[in-house]
């Protein structure tokens, strides 16, 4: 006699019975196909059942099972069986069974394939993953752009991937429900062009945050302007500048009058830095309800000062230099240097949300994701792993491309390159996707930023980084002893095969290994999927709100071309060219509801489905959540002393995946 334990889920996953069947496999061959049955209430969520199963001969060492069940959808969260004997068998399996079929699940500990020695565990592995190409497939949602998972709609999606119910009641009423929540809804439908900032604060006080109110008050300044190209939602954008672009000439007069400093030398002490929008340049700006909208490709130098403040020094609003294409500076008229800040922070705006948003934090994770339950069955150690990494990245991705970037969506109806224009961005950005670039260690020394002070999106993230690095390396190196054995794993070579292939479709250049051959290799690509989609996404998400609450700062939209002449700007100029009031409200909505955490969030180092089962991954676990609440004292401690605290990857705030 068996003692079969089953769990069916938390509130989280409503299960109904009808009728469940369970074959229990084992070194000594298959049991008889059993239906289960319990005197209690059986299969409603959250339940943990017990049942008795005879066996009429022993089964030896327990290897796998095979599930069965007629009805409605089932999710099965885990199993245990004891055998006569009292040994105590561990199946992990975290998954809806929607069909008739048999899946068969394996005993919890991870193994490689070459570990799987007996044909009842190679079994499970080939139809895993016939099950699970068969649910997860490849479509380009665009040319140019990395494929993403098959679906015509979110709902459409295999059940695994879908947000449990009271996240998707919160999903389904996106805007509207935001614009009432912000109690924007009388602003919403107001074309009307704003005649003073004084109006903007009236919308602006329906709803604030510490720190949009600090952005508020703090907006205008030249130290504000800078401090946000370090830890604003866009850190991506900064380098130091070695030599300037021939395409910018600034003069030792133009920045540094009446003063003994010279640029080259500032350059040579590492004191001056580059932000170059050219992926802008060229791009199809939008027209919103029939009025044209203007996005610019500028180019912002910077300069670190003694006091080690970063201040804008020059800007020239488009790539090619002449007459009309002035050099603006910190010395013009109020209105011609706050209006070419302007002009900037749209143009962030939209490489932000497209580019370092959009493509590297969700397009990117979803490869990675897809890829994933495509090659690596559910007993591989990566699958264990990676699967808390890759949580309802699919579902919130099919709802972007129905809402935000969709022909009708919220990109196209209220933001300066929506339209033509997104694809384009998309499309370039991903030609400069590197694997450096997504390596937060690489990408800091590839842009000269390892001394710049006051740089906390740097500090908090070199120090995730080191921590996910420390716990994917004991990991792995628990599964995988020598190199040779990532040589001959297939399934992780095939992953990385279909994560470039899909991915990066015609891409060359990418840096990406196109095998593993070393255990580092592997460690090092799989901490940087497990940053992108954790402290990444986090970086460049959880603020939208606070620095693009308060429009001034970051308009989504501009409606007036940019100066081609120095001392015309006005109040009225920049009033003129901000987004209309209802463009306003949806861009406030919009960011609003990308900053809101999820309702069912988990944090990183909280991993509530046990997958592994083997006590040296279990101690990691453990290990990892210490060492992320040291990180997170360490940066609550350094906030108090900050006047705008950085909390974005303060590992409490920092979201297990993309699933946002």
């Amino acid at each position: 006699t068996y003692i079969v334990t089953v769990s069916t889920g938390d509130e989280t996953h409503t299960s109904k019975f009808h009728s469940a069947f369970i074959t229990l496999g084992g070194k000594e061959g298959w049991s008889d196909r059993t239906k289960l049955t319990s005197l209690r209430p059986p299969f409603l969520q959250g339940n943990v059942l017990t049942f008795e199963m005879a066996c009429n001969r022993p089964l030896g060492e327990l290897l796998a099972i095979i599930l069965e069940k007629q009805g409605d959808p089932w999710f099965v969260a885990k199993l245990e069986v004891k055998s006569p004997l009292g040994d105590l068998y561990h199946f992990p399996v975290h998954k809806w069974i929607t069909d008739c079929n048999k899946h068969y699940i394996q005993e919890g500990s991870a193994k490689l394939f070459s570990q799987q020695k007996h044909e009842i565990t190679r079994l499970c592995w080939f139809k895993d993953l016939e099950e699970k190409q068969a649910l997860y497939r490849w479509n380009q949602f665009k040319d140019g752009l990395p494929f993403s998972m098959k679906a015509d709609s979110s709902t459409s999606l295999p059940l695994d991937e879908h947000f449990y119910y009271k996240k998707d009641l919160d999903m389904i009423f996106t805007g509207a429900k935001a614009i009432s929540m912000l109690k924007l809804r009388q602003w919403a439908e107001c074309k009307s062009k704003w005649t003073n900032i004084e109006d903007i604060y009236y919308l602006y006080r329906c709803h604030r945050t510490k720190t949009s109110d600090y952005v508020y008050e703090h907006w205008k300044d030249n130290s504000f302007f800078g401090y946000q190209f370090l830890n604003g939602v866009n850190p991506m954008m900064i380098r130091r500048c070695k030599t300037l672009p021939r395409n910018f000439p600034v003069t030792d007069d133009m920045v540094f009058k009446n003063q003994n400093q010279k640029l080259t030398k500032e350059m040579e002490k590492g004191n001056i830095f580059l932000c170059d929008y050219k992926i802008l340049d060229g791009v199809k700006p939008n027209n919103i309800k029939g009025k044209d909208q203007y996005l610019v490709a500028p180019l912002v130098l910077l300069h670190k000062t003694s006091d080690d403040k970063l201040m804008p020094i020059a800007i020239q609003l488009k790539q090619s230099p002449g007459k009309d294409n002035p050099i603006f500076l910190p010395s013009d008229t109020e209105w011609d240097w706050l209006l070419a800040k302007t002009f900037v922070r749209n143009a962030d705006f939209n490489v932000h949300e497209l580019s370092s948003h959009l493509l590297r934090t969700h397009l990117l994770p979803e490869v990675f994701a897809v890829a994933l339950l495509r090659n690596i069955p559910m007993m591989h150690p990566l699958h264990k792993l990676l699967m808390p990494h890759v949580r309802y990245t699919m579902m919130i991705n099919v709802l972007a491309r129905e809402r935000l970037i969709s022909d009708d969506g919220v990109f196209k109806k209220f933001t300066s390159s929506g339209g033509e224009g997104m694809f384009t961005i998309l499309q370039r950005a991903l030609t400069s996707v590197t694997y450096r670039s997504l390596c937060l260690p690489d990408d800091i020394s590839d842009r000269g930023l390892e001394l710049l002070p006051n740089f906390y999106y740097r500090d908090d993230g070199l120090d995730l980084w080191n921590i996910i690095y420390s716990f994917v390396k004991g990991t792995l190196q628990y599964y995988y002893n020598k190199d040779e054995m990532v040589q001959e794993d297939e399934a992780v070579q095939q992953w990385l095969c279909e994560i470039n292939s899909k991915g990066f479709p015609n891409q060359k250049n990418t840096g990406i290994p196109e095998s593993f051959k070393t255990v580092d290799e592997l460690v090092k690509f799989v901490t940087m999927v497990i940053f992108t989609c954790s402290a990444q996404h986090s970086a460049v998400n959880s603020g939208q709100y606070d620095f693009i609450g308060w429009m001034p700062n970051t308009p989504v939209s501009l409606e007036r071309p940019p100066p081609s002449r120095k001392g015309e700007a006005t109040e009225e100029t920049l009033l003129h060219t901000f987004p209309a009031m209802d463009t306003t409200v949806q861009g406030m909505a919009t960011v609003w509801l990308l900053s809101q955490p999820s309702t069912d969030a988990e944090y990183l180092g909280n991993y509530p489905e046990q997958r592994f089962t083997e006590d040296v991954p279990l101690e990691n676990i453990k290990v990892f959540k210490e060492q992320l609440e040291k990180l997170s004292l360490k940066i609550c401690q350094r906030n108090e002393g900050l006047d705008l605290p950085y909390t974005y990857l303060d590992p409490k705030n920092v979201e297990n995946s993309v699933s946002l």
